[in-house]
């Protein structure tokens, strides 16, 4: 017990520190879940939590029994699992890549370019990526001038192709940013490693196969379990920029659902049941992860 408390009593700065980040938390993330009270009521504003009617489970059973919100919740998971699967893989690669590159200036020239779409807004991106596969964008009129295809692909006019057009976006936005952790990880690989296997006659390739993979392994495996909780959180804007119409079957997701019945048509109570329901599933999602991680003596977040 002394030890523990001499070095909370030697760590006592870091803990003033992250009071603010604690109180920030406590303001936007926990005090608002009060409002969860809502889901077991049929909740009008202007009664206020008090006055509102309490109804039990039933916005649940409306909600599991309806078609719109498995669509929705489909949806959801699908693009997200692409986002998560391809994000990774492509962030991974290119933090691979990046670190084979020995001039010095020119990494980090493109290290620099390649985050810079991360800062563009989603406006901003959707309307680039709706111009270039219009009709007569620039991608038709380039299958077109190779003779890979005889009249324009409606790439954002047929559901087939809308989960790859957001899949898409999300990774030439997101792709320069999120290596930017891999590529910190591996600077932190020991550089001896890489001399031994050279001395083994090891290329490039299996250089990055048996030193560096092995060396970001552990930051992979935290990152993954890091997403995976947000895996129902991360399609909203190009699904709602760039979908509805004849696209809205494979367009909608559940935060879109949610804005539907909780702005549009004024069912908070509902939209809230949707809501505690995609944050449980995050949970159980985060955890499980974990669990896994840990059964295989991998590194985990607990």
């Amino acid at each position: 017990m002394k030890k523990k408390m001499k070095k909370i009593a030697g760590q006592r700065v870091l803990y003033f520190m992250i009071i603010p980040c604690m109180i920030y938390t406590f303001i936007f993330s926990y005090y608002p879940l009060k409002g969860w009270i809502m889901a077991f009521q049929n909740f009008k504003p202007a009664k206020g939590y008090a006055g509102s009617d309490f109804v039990g489970l039933s916005q649940f059973k409306f909600l599991f029994g309806d078609a719109e919100f498995w669509r929705s919740m489909r949806n959801t998971l699908g693009m997200s699992v692409m986002n998560l699967v391809f994000g990774t893989v492509f962030a991974i690669v290119f933090a691979l890549l990046l670190n084979e590159i020995k001039s010095v200036g020119f990494k980090k020239v493109t290290q620099t370019v390649s985050y810079l779409p991360h800062f563009l807004s989603w406006i901003i991106v959707t309307s680039l990526v709706s111009n270039m596969l219009a009709s007569d964008g620039m991608l038709n009129e380039f299958l077109m001038a190779l003779h890979i295809i005889d009249k324009p692909v409606l790439f954002l006019g047929e559901q087939k192709y809308f989960w790859w057009v957001a899949t898409f976006a999300s990774i030439w936005k997101e792709t320069g940013w999120n290596s930017i952790i891999y590529i910190a990880a591996i600077a932190g690989i020991d550089q001896d490693l890489y001399e031994a296997a050279q001395l083994d006659g090891a290329g490039r390739f299996k250089r990055m196969w048996h030193v560096t993979l092995p060396g970001i392994k552990s930051t992979i495996v935290v990152l993954t379990i890091m997403n995976l909780g947000w895996i129902l959180n991360t399609a909203f804007e190009v699904p709602y920029l760039l979908g509805g119409g004849l696209l809205q079957d494979v367009s909608q997701t559940l935060d879109i659902y949610v804005l539907k019945y909780g702005m549009n048509i004024g069912n908070y109570s509902l939209a809230t049941a949707a809501g505690i329901f995609k944050s449980v599933i995050s949970l159980i999602l985060v955890f499980g992860t974990n669990a896994i991680a840990n059964k295989f003596d991998e590194n985990s977040l607990m």
